[in-house]
Order: C-alpha cells, then structure tokens, then sequence
C-alpha cells in the first residue's frame, strides 16, 4: 500500500536518495526544505531531486509552511537539522532553534494532524566515545579523556590502561560530548516520548558517517569524506585531527536510504532505536589514503594536525544486530566500490575547500586543543 511521505530537509545529500528509494516503492513523496546556502550553495530551486518529488520551500520552524507540506501525509521522515560536531559548539543558538525547536514546531503540527509513523534521523554523536572493554574484559560505558598533546589520544583505565574500543550497541547509555549530539538525542526523545502519545509511531535511526556522490563538497561541516574529497579536488592534503588512529565507519548514502525504507514500512520498527552503519570499521588516515589512491591523488598524504577537535570522541564503531535481526537491515555496498563512485563524481565538481576557515573559526574560539 503506498503512502504519501514528508521528507523535511528532503532537499539535502540524505534526502534525496530517501525520496528516490521510496518512490520506486511507489509512495508519493513530499519535500520541505529552506535551501540553506551552507549546503546549497545560492541554489533557489532543489538540485538533484526526483521532478515526482512534490517541493515545498521553507523553514522546518515556519508554521505555514509545516501546515502546506503535511497536508494529506500519511507518514514523515524528519531530516531537517543543522548537521555539524564543531561549528555546533559556537553556533549555539541556530543548532538548537533549528534541531530542536525545529522538531517541536513539527510535532506542535502533528498534535492536531497525526500521522501513521515518523522516523527521525538520529546520529552516533549522541553515544560520546563508543564501548569500550579494559584488557581484563570488563565493558566500560561511560569513557572519557581528557586529550592534549602531552597525554595519549586512548582514553584509559583506572590503572592508565588504553581501553579496547568495540561495537557499540543501542543499549549503551548517551554521553553528550557536543551541542550537535545534544541536539541530536533531544530530536530523538521529542519523537520516541510525542508519537505514541498522539496515537503515532515513533522510529529513531542513528546513524553514522555517510558518504556518497551529492554531498555538499563546498560545506566544510558536512561528512568528513567529502571534505576530504574537495581538499584531494583542490591539490591540497586531507587534515586529520589527533594521530589519524581514530576509528569510525563509513556507509554509503544508498545503504542510509534503504534503512529510511525499512523504518518506515516495518512492523517491527516502531518505538525502537537502531544502528545504521556498514559493520565495517576503520581509521581516518586509512580513509583519507584510501580516496586519495581511488581519485587518482595517491602522492598527497593527509596532514596529521596533532590536535583534538573539543566535542569529538575517539573510537565509536557500531554494532548493527539489531537492525539486522529486527529490520532486515543488510548493507550492501562495498567500501572499495563507494570510493570508487565518490571518485568519479567527485572528478566532475567544482569544490570551494573552506577547511582552512573553518579550523580558524574553531581555534579562535578555543576549540581546538
């Protein structure tokens, strides 16, 4: 049975790809999306999106424009949020206007128009540093560091132990380590605490780093691969913060999207947070040499910065059973492959690297140690 869905932030990186997955499931799909120039560039108009795709222009904090776009929607998935760990440590009042209470003017609406399901995207920001287990085998939830060049990168111990970084699963407790993973798990709650009381259902996914061809290459807030990507476009080094050793997973946007799709339409899913990653974990530095090698730039090394970004963890790597056994989750695209794709996008953009700024912008304020 097809559904008409609201994709609010629907005209970004994750969205479009979201509305192309369901609309070959044959669902009408609506979009509301104000266009931030941050991510857009000076665009008036969508770029990239489906022409089946019924636009709405405006703010996810407009109420006119919420009451255009949910009229006649059965389901929503919400996306719109600003999307960045440093910029949102200084930007403080627009990360939580547009995220936060964003997500509440949404459900103000959906208070008095409810609707079958809505999935919110949350973020693997909200855990802090991942799980970790001592070298004795206890599992420890609530790691912290305290990073500085003098001091090791691992959080340790009692005993000055570096901790063993392992998959984090959905049942580890949060560790707000930013204003963005703040604002992240408030648009969690706000959806997971509202639905089921409006008589909705509520869905959560967290996700992790996503990359693929359309990222804002321009925006250097945006996923850490297509920042990379402009800085390899422009002849200059990836920067990598801290030693490089960090580990993350990487999943491609095709993979985000048929999750979104899962979420949705499973009767399972309801009330339920979950993973959504690769399953495949691996530093920054192996990522940065990896494209380099993919868009042909093997000759350029990432630059090792020796300093840590204040909000930024250091291990979080995902485990994703229960996507798999509840939803039927399977990533299937293979990292060797989405570079690839990435690559040959990539070679045909144009990229403004605003790296340089926006570091300036973070070490003026302190942030960066």
């Amino acid at each position: 049975m097809s559904d008409t869905v609201l994709i609010t932030g629907g005209a970004g990186f994750i969205g479009r790809y979201v509305a192309g997955a369901l609309l070959k499931r044959g669902h009408r799909v609506r979009v509301l999306d104000s266009l931030i120039e941050q991510v857009h560039g000076e665009r008036t108009t969508p770029d990239a999106l489906d022409p089946a795709v019924d636009f709405v222009p405006g703010d996810i904090r407009d109420e006119a424009a919420l009451k255009r776009a949910l009229s006649g929607v059965d389901k929503v998935v919400h996306l719109a949020a600003e999307v960045g760990v440093g910029q949102s440590m200084y930007a403080v009042d627009r990360y939580v206007s547009v995220n936060d209470y964003g997500t509440a003017m949404l459900f103000q609406q959906l208070i008095d128009r409810p609707v079958k399901r809505v999935v919110v995207a949350s973020s693997m920001s909200i855990y802090g540093e991942g799980l970790y287990r001592t070298v004795d085998g206890d599992l420890i939830q609530d790691a912290v560091r305290t990073p500085r060049p003098s001091a090791p990168w691992d959080p340790l111990d009692a005993q000055g132990r570096p901790l063993i970084p392992v998959p984090t699963p959905e049942w580890k407790q949060p560790a707000l380590a930013s204003v963005y993973a703040i604002t992240k798990y408030v648009q969690e709650r706000l959806t997971l605490t509202l639905a089921p009381t409006y008589g909705m259902e509520g869905v959560a996914l967290r996700l992790w780093n996503v990359y693929g061809p359309g990222q804002a290459l321009s925006n250097p807030y945006t996923g850490v691969l297509a920042i990379f990507a402009a800085r390899l476009l422009n002849g200059n080094a990836p920067v990598i913060f801290e030693d490089g050793e960090q580990r993350r997973d990487f999943v491609h946007v095709e993979d985000i999207a048929q999750a979104f799709v899962l979420a949705l339409e499973h009767p399972k899913a309801p009330g339920e947070v979950f993973n959504i990653a690769s399953g495949a974990d691996r530093t920054v530095s192996q990522v940065a040499e990896l494209l380099a090698a993919a868009m042909g730039r093997p000759d350029i090394r990432p630059e090792i910065a020796g300093k840590v970004r204040i909000g930024d963890v250091r291990h979080n790597i995902p485990d994703i059973t229960k996507a798999r056994e509840v939803l039927g989750f399977a990533p299937k695209m293979d990292f060797s492959q989405g570079l690839a794709e990435l690559a040959e996008w990539v070679a045909q953009q144009q990229a403004v690297d605003r790296v340089a700024q926006a570091r300036s912008e973070l070490e003026m304020r302190g942030l960066v140690a």
